[in-house]
């Protein structure tokens, strides 16, 4: 027997598909049903590693927790990290199979993963309930569609209905719904099954009139309008929505237990991947978290963390153009705290010698750790176990980069001198009596009067968050209505919208 299954489709990249299946699938487990999720193609930068060393989208693993399973490379079998505009390299089903231009990913490479991801879809359908599936971007990108194959082409195969969302807050959603079924050919507008408004403010009364035409326009309705509600977008696949002058994203800063506040800068280097390692930072009461990108922006900080990178070599470079390099490196000389993960572990060494990321060859780093690391053409994809600072911890490991420790001390799988410490394990400050002995240490070296919360847990944060998103589905969606669409599919005989895709 096939489960049943819906496809959350969006007007537009970040209309909030990824927040509205976590939701859809938090609701769905609530009601006792078994549920997965699945996105046939993610291009994000922010990635996590599963139990079985398969690499996938932070955002389908988050989804996977709201199902309260274990995250597979079933769920997110082609992720494409960006190197660059020009080309992506193409994780299948968790392990990297090479780098391709866009044009040549669109112009073949794509359609070919057809079969795999049904595949995948098929397999994990035999074994759930329900399936609820993220688009990517748009499903109305004309240019795109012959070779889609995680929007309307993997609903055309599989037989799946299609949910619209639509962010009201950005304006113009009645349009965006109208032009995205219009767009598309007879065949995939029997699959729209209706729209879902996210992110709406005020009165839903006001906006009913222009549901109610958008019905008459299209015969299709509208299966809720969910409110807009601050700090909800967890593990989001890129880091567009975080601004370098603003906290992490919506989230509020809780009161200090202590008497100081600590403030954390973090360097946004070029193609940033899994800023998330940080959220553990910001869920701290009396935490202030900041990307930043100017030296001037360091040094009222209490800890600067260098990030992950796709492009260690190229993030190296805008940091010495930017004058970040030599304002790290004077820190790093004062005593003052640095963090440097992954990446940022990485060009805080000696030197790199890099033939396979950036392919320049041997290129020197800050030298503020005692590290050298040499670039293999296989990656290293594992989730470590240890001990620091007196302290359990866990995390996960994406990274070409293999690192030789040639001094300090020794820190999780890097090395620490002085204030500085640098490691290659993401996750890590999930870990909260971890969390907790690093920020004491970090508020010693910075002279504040900082005391961690006793009892902060991220992971039951992260409950929390999934929990307030299956609420809002189930208090302001129409639940009965989005059962029968998973459960049956799209409706007969919804309406053609003209002029439908151009030939």
């Amino acid at each position: 027997m096939t489960g049943g299954g819906l496809l959350v489709a969006g007007t537009t990249s970040d209309a909030g598909k990824s927040v509205v299946t976590a939701g859809i699938c938090r609701w769905l487990v609530r009601q006792g049903v078994k549920v997965a999720p699945f996105k046939a193609q993610n291009m994000s930068l922010n990635s996590f590693v599963t139990r079985e060393g398969a690499e996938i989208g932070r955002a389908q693993a988050m989804q996977a927790q709201a199902c309260r399973v274990e995250p597979t490379a079933l769920m997110n079998p082609v992720l494409l990290k960006p190197g660059g505009e020009q080309s992506s390299q193409v994780v299948l089903l968790g392990k990297p199979v090479g780098e391709l231009s866009a044009r040549g990913y669109h112009g073949g490479r794509q359609q070919q993963l057809l079969g795999t991801v049904l595949e995948c879809l098929a397999e994990l359908r035999g074994t759930y309930d329900a399936v609820i599936c993220e688009g990517a971007g748009s499903p109305a990108e004309i240019n795109l569609r012959r070779t889609d194959i995680v929007n309307m082409g993997i609903a055309r195969n599989a037989g799946l209905p299609v949910l619209v969302v639509g962010d009201i807050d950005r304006g113009g959603v009645f349009a965006s719904f109208f032009g995205t079924v219009a767009l598309l050919s007879r065949e995939d507008q029997e699959l729209i099954a209706g729209f879902l408004v996210n992110k709406f403010r005020g009165d839903v009364s006001l906006l009913e009139p222009g549901l109610d035409m958008l019905h008459d326009l299209t015969g299709r309705r509208t299966h809720g309008v969910l409110p807009f509600r601050h700090g909800l977008g967890i593990d989001e696949e890129d880091g567009l929505r975080i601004s370098l002058r603003g906290a992490v994203r919506e989230s509020e800063v809780s009161s200090p237990v202590g008497e100081d506040v600590l403030r954390v800068a973090v360097c946004a280097v070029p193609l940033m991947s899994n800023f998330t390692d940080v959220d553990a930072l910001a869920a701290e009461p009396g935490v202030v978290v900041r990307f930043v990108d100017r030296p001037e922006e360091l040094a009222d900080a209490d800890l600067v963390v260098v990030p992950g990178t796709r492009g260690t070599v190229r993030a190296l470079e805008w940091l010495r153009e930017r004058g970040l390099a030599r304002a790290l490196v004077r820190r790093a000389a004062e005593g003052r705290p640095i963090l440097g993960i992954c990446g940022g572990f990485q060009l805080l060494g000696e030197h790199i010698e890099d033939d396979v990321e950036s392919r320049r060859g041997q290129v020197e780093g800050l030298g503020v750790l005692p590290v050298r690391v040499r670039f293999a053409r296989e990656k290293t994809l594992t989730r470590p176990v240890g001990e620091a600072l007196g302290e359990p911890v866990e995390g996960y490991e994406i990274h070409h980069g293999v690192a030789e420790v040639t001094g300090g001390e020794p820190f999780l799988d890097g090395c620490r001198v002085g204030r500085t410490w640098g490691t290659h394990w993401h996750g890590s400050l999930e870990s909260d009596g971890f969390r907790r002995a690093f920020l004491r240490e970090v508020a010693a070296a910075a002279g504040r009067r900082f005391v961690p919360a006793p009892d902060t847990s991220f992971a039951a944060l992260r409950e929390e968050q999934l929990d307030r998103l299956g609420d809002l589905i189930e208090q302001h969606a129409d639940t009965d209505a989005l059962w029968r669409l998973i459960e049956s599919g799209a409706p007969q005989g919804l309406p053609f919208i003209p002029p439908g895709a151009p030939a």
